[in-house]
């Protein structure tokens, strides 16, 4: 008997996803954000666009009022011209300074968490930095049918669940948000 997730595989193989990234930072700038790039490069570079890319300091207020222009309301339209992403893709504000405060405003956003990206971003990492992996907040989920992530700021970890988490599965997901 074929295994139901390899056929939903097969089913989502070739999907793209329409992409919006958004830096959370008190302190880099479009030309230092090497998260925001990796994040693009790798989207990009697995046949994704990126129709959106945005910077705004670690404030909860500033995070909330970019995450919900993307993702618009129900009785209007998002507040750029392009339309609802598929998929946001938020890097910083993670961690557990005063400060972060990303993972509160996506997680306020979610009507379906993915607790599993958590724990296997936390399970990886740990492969790389050790016990320091509990500090990272890592979380997923979706917001009406748009998946939003929520990542560390730093590129390393940025890159680990790019390449081992979300490139992978991210026609998979886009394919399961819309049945």
């Amino acid at each position: 008997m074929p295994d139901p997730a390899d056929q939903h595989r097969e089913h989502a193989q070739g999907k793209t996803a329409r992409c919006a990234v958004l830096t959370i930072s008190d302190t880099r700038i479009a030309e230092t954000d090497s998260g925001g790039k990796t994040i693009m490069e790798l989207l990009r570079g697995a046949g994704h666009t990126v129709s959106d890319y945005t910077l705004v300091k670690d404030d909860a207020l500033q995070i909330d009022a970019q995450l919900k222009s993307w993702l618009g309301q129900p009785d209007q339209p998002p507040a750029s011209n392009n339309p609802i992403p598929d998929v946001i893709i938020t890097t910083g504000g993670t961690g557990i300074s005063s400060r972060d405060t990303s993972v509160e405003v996506v997680q306020r956003l979610l009507h379906k968490e993915l607790e599993g990206f958590g724990e296997l971003f936390r399970m990886l990492s740990y492969e790389q930095v050790g016990p320091a992996a509990m500090l990272s907040r890592a979380v997923a989920g979706l917001s009406n049918e748009t998946l939003l992530f929520a990542l560390p700021g730093s590129p390393k970890a940025v890159k680990l669940a790019m390449e081992k988490l979300i490139i992978p599965e991210l026609p998979h997901m886009v394919w399961e948000r819309a049945r």
